[in-house]
């Protein structure tokens, strides 16, 4: 470039080039100042010391960014081709500078498509030609210019992420395996059972006694049995009645509400539950007074159903409304004259209605400012609700907000990623980790629900992308669910799967089977094809046409 300097004079006499930053310490150690010194002296013989300022010293960021907003033409001569990064050539594109550069490896990179000039290594005459036909031409500097900040805007921090993250997208968030159609082995959820109810956690496949009971676990449980068709009647009604034990043993009748945590030696933790378990068990009781095989138990939830529902009108928390809504909503169907029922569907509807439309926006269709666990039951609870009673706007609001949620929680691959646990309560944001199965069961039961309303294939789409993250089709490429065990993982983190197989985990695998078969029935009914549940009893749906 010193080489190059009395050309560009001539041309150009107020031409000033600046050489920035202090002699790499290496050199220093070696040989100390002798290149600098080599080349003030080159400057002195060619007569172009005047037109040369040294800045010998390191520069910070902020002080190196002065110096390239000041100038017009950046140049980088480096005679090494193998060069694969300069931090000055970055900072030089990204603040929107005419570049000249030998072609090494990050100059052929980041100047390719004429966003900058390339000349021959080692020659004077090539880099005088390219800097007088900038200084010539302002409008081809001005373009070179605005070539450069348009690549720049590629390389910002904002960019960059965006583009790893489709970068991991494609390489890891891939399907390991089809997902599995075949009823899974009850022996997990037999495992977590005794004789007081299901325990809540585990340690590995190994139930944990530490922690005890929790009524959550066990109206899951509880709805479990009374449509698992796997399994002999007597063991039905057998686990049915241990686990109804357990629920009626948790209403505390002095203060109208149930109890939630109990200790492995049966001692109750508190007096009253949170609201989502008491919304909880309203709706398995009206699921075990019309599902269950049994007369007798059918009867019992009936009458802890009548008893359990005036208490629910002290219960406001959204999700605890739309699980209230859920069970008054089949009663309905069930007892058309219910006016408890149909009294406690209006509640719960209205008021989900009206959080629906107080907080939406054009790009948040949502209940709240934020988005938390078992999300899609809210829309769940207005179509079901919708159907109890007739009610179209109802219906409307829930497949709405049902396809929001469901988009939101679709990945650029078009796999199923749950909000995560560590993004409940962001507003208007979410983050992906940690995933849980129960958020995947909340989309398949609600996909179910719109389905038997209209059909639509989206519900189809999005159920089974939920059925298919069970088995691989999530973030991680990992799987969660074993249908020979009937075991299922905790969910997934950053780092891969949980481990640990807890009650709600395999809970939500075994209920998530039921609402995929519902799916799976209701799309080959309507494209005329079958479902024959025959095979080794009935525990394997084949579809055929």
């Amino acid at each position: 470039m010193i080489q190059a300097l009395p050309e560009i004079l001539r041309a150009f006499p107020s031409v000033l080039y600046r050489i920035v930053g202090a002699t790499h310490p290496n050199l220093i150690a070696s040989e100390g100042e002798r290149y600098r010194n080599e080349l003030k002296e080159l400057a002195q013989s060619t007569g172009v010391s005047h037109a040369i300022e040294w800045e010998d010293q390191f520069l910070d960021t902020t002080e190196l960014l002065d110096q390239l907003e000041a100038c017009d033409i950046y140049l980088t001569p480096y005679p090494n081709l193998q060069q694969s990064t300069s931090g000055t050539l970055s900072y030089a594109v990204a603040l929107g500078k005419a570049v000249i550069s030998t072609p090494y490896i990050h100059a052929r990179e980041l100047l390719g498509g004429s966003v900058g000039i390339l000349v021959e290594p080692k020659s004077a005459p090539a880099i005088a030609q390219a800097v007088c036909s900038l200084l010539n031409d302002p409008a081809r500097l001005a373009t070179q210019k605005r070539r450069a900040y348009d690549r720049g805007r590629l390389t910002i921090w904002p960019r960059f992420a965006d583009a790893v993250s489709h970068m991991i997208e494609r390489s890891v968030a891939q399907p390991l395996c089809a997902e599995s159609v075949r009823e899974p082995s009850f022996d997990a959820v037999r495992r977590m059972s005794d004789s007081t109810g299901m325990l809540q956690h585990a340690i590995g496949a190994v139930p944990d006694r530490r922690h005890g009971y929790c009524l959550d676990d066990n109206v899951r449980a509880l709805m479990l049995v009374n449509v698992a068709a796997g399994i002999s009647i007597n063991e039905r009604i057998k686990l049915a009645t241990i686990y109804a034990a357990f629920i009626q043993h948790a209403w505390n009748e002095d203060i109208g509400a149930f109890r939630n945590f109990m200790r492995f030696d049966r001692e109750w933790c508190e007096e009253r539950g949170s609201e989502d378990s008491n919304g909880r068990a309203i709706w398995a009781l009206a699921r075990t007074a019309i599902d269950n095989p049994n007369a007798e138990l059918r009867q019992w939830a009936t009458r802890l159903y009548d008893t359990v529902l005036g208490h629910s009108q002290a219960l406001d928390s959204p999700r605890t409304l739309a699980f209230v809504t859920l069970g008054a909503a089949a009663m309905v169907a069930q007892r058309p004259g219910h006016e408890p029922s149909r009294a406690a569907v209006i509640r719960g509807a209205e008021i989900l209605a009206h959080l629906l439309e107080r907080s939406r926006r054009p790009d948040w269709i949502w209940f709240e400012a934020v988005a938390a666990y078992d999300n899609p039951r809210l829309p769940q609870a207005l179509i079901a609700a919708g159907q109890a009673l007739q009610r179209q706007d109802w219906l409307a609001l829930g497949q709405e907000s049902l396809a929001w949620i469901c988009q939101r929680q679709t990945a650029p691959g078009g796999h199923f990623r749950p909000i995560g646990s560590e993004g409940f309560g962001l507003p208007y944001d979410q983050l992906p980790f940690d995933q849980q199965p129960l958020e995947a069961q909340a989309v398949l039961d609600a996909c179910a629900a719109a389905y038997r309303v209209d059909g639509a294939e989206l519900w189809h789409m999005h159920g089974m992308a939920a059925w298919r993250w069970f088995f691989g089709a999530n973030d991680r490429g990992v799987v969660l669910a074993d249908p020979d065990s009937g075991l299922c993982r905790d969910g997934i983190n950053p780092r891969g799967a949980n481990l640990n197989c807890g009650a709600e985990s395999i809970l939500a695998f075994h209920l998530s089977y039921h609402s995929m078969l519902a799916l799976i029935r209701g799309q080959t009914q309507d494209s005329g094809k079958r479902v024959d549940h025959t095979e080794q009893g009935g525990s394997r749906p084949v579809v055929y046409s």
